[in-house]
């Protein structure tokens, strides 16, 4: 049977951030944080899933994204991030009729949101952290690639939804063209003029000062290993999911992530670029399942 899904808002931040709840209330409270440039509904599959298995999920719009308020302040560092998903975190943990911690399943900047606010919190707001295709080390040459796309049409828009799907396809061309478009919806909106734009805040990328290198504050190395070894001593239940074709997560971050988490587990997705859960969503939920029954 497939799950019921509520849509809150809860405050963080000065803003209010949507959510979609599913799955019963009393199972184990989940926390999906999508990429930079997506919505919550890139992980509807596995929120569906995971409700029906008897998980208690909240797949969150991140600030500027989906239909979660923008920053008119422009405010879109790690540090904002960080501290909407602790905000979030208290909410799920008030809100569970047993005051669970919450599973963190982070994807990119989900991910390195939630490493910034399990890391630099001295008390403990995760029960365990789910990384899916990202890590301590990444490569910046994947992580522009991203950026070039989110840029690309970014202030013209879109004519038609067949744009919109070349557009990805060009980006992640291993993935097959959906044969009804309509799903697209979910990411875009529609101005007047008829044009589709993509469903997020452009400050996200320009930033205040109308450069792209203010997102670089997402992917600071040396801080991100950092976080990554204080995981490591807290002993927190790790996951890594990579995708075996990213650009953005290599081998040797990989590598890097077992180094400084070696108690972490990891699974390699076949098959599977950055975006893992979309190209593998089976294996994905699968991978994902197996360490939330281990925990």
């Amino acid at each position: 049977m497939t799950p019921t899904y509520s849509t809150i808002r809860i405050p963080a931040g000065g803003l209010s951030l949507v959510a979609d709840v599913s799955g019963p209330p009393d199972g184990r409270p989940v926390l999906l944080l999508h990429g930079g440039g997506q919505t919550r509904h890139s992980w509807h599959h596995s929120a569906t899933t995971m409700g029906a298995r008897g998980y208690r999920v909240y797949n969150l719009d991140l600030r500027g994204h989906g239909e979660s308020d923008w920053a008119t302040d422009g405010n879109y560092h790690i540090e904002a991030f960080a501290a909407d998903v602790r905000a979030v975190a208290a909410a799920m943990t008030e809100s569970d009729p047993q005051h669970r911690l919450a599973v963190f399943v982070g994807a990119s900047l989900g991910g390195i949101a939630s490493m910034t606010a399990i890391a630099e919190t001295d008390t403990d707001i995760a029960a365990a952290l789910v990384l899916v295709d990202v890590g301590p080390k990444i490569e910046r040459q994947g992580a522009d690639r991203i950026g070039t796309f989110m840029m690309k049409n970014m202030e013209t828009g879109f004519a038609t939804l067949d744009e919109v799907a070349d557009a990805i396809g060009e980006y992640n061309p291993h993935r097959p063209r959906p044969s009804n478009l309509d799903g697209l919806k979910k990411n875009l909106r529609q101005k007047p003029d008829g044009r589709w734009y993509w469903h997020w805040d452009p400050a996200f990328i320009t930033g205040r000062r109308g450069s792209s290198d203010e997102t670089r504050s997402l992917t600071e190395p040396d801080r991100l290993a950092m976080n990554a070894r204080k995981i490591a001593t807290r002993g927190l239940p790790t996951l890594m999911v990579r995708g075996r074709q990213s650009d953005l997560l290599s081998e040797e971050g990989a590598a890097e992530y077992k180094r400084l988490i070696p108690h972490g587990q990891f699974v390699d997705v076949a098959g599977a670029g950055h975006m893992v859960a979309g190209d593998r969503n089976d294996v994905f939920n699968d991978a994902v399942a197996t360490f939330l029954e281990s925990l």
